[in-house]
């Protein structure tokens, strides 16, 4: 297994419904809770987060490759299908 590491604001929306994605995922699928999982809110630790190539949140790296990076306009679905993508990369680590 690999690491995930998140980077996501307390008033992103987007954010929200990644969050409620890993939270169903992780319900239907219990060995996600297993996966190592570092969650960083960018306002808390902007020096951490400035050495990261993303720029909308959120973002998600596995193994320090970046797998996810939300946009504008996204649906849940889509969200939960790409947050179960980044689930099954660092599972299969």
């Amino acid at each position: 297994m690999k690491e995930i590491l998140m980077f996501y604001r307390d008033d992103c929306g987007y954010c929200d419904m990644a969050f409620k994605a890993l939270e169903e995922l992780e319900s239907i699928h219990p060995e996600y809770a297993e996966i190592p999982f570092r969650k960083i809110e960018e306002t808390q630790d902007p020096a951490y987060a400035d050495k990261f190539d993303y720029y909308a949140t959120p973002t998600f790296y596995v193994g320090g490759d970046k797998i996810f990076e939300a946009h504008i306009g996204l649906k849940y679905e889509l969200m939960k299908d790409e947050v179960e993508k980044v689930l099954k990369t660092a599972a299969e680590g």
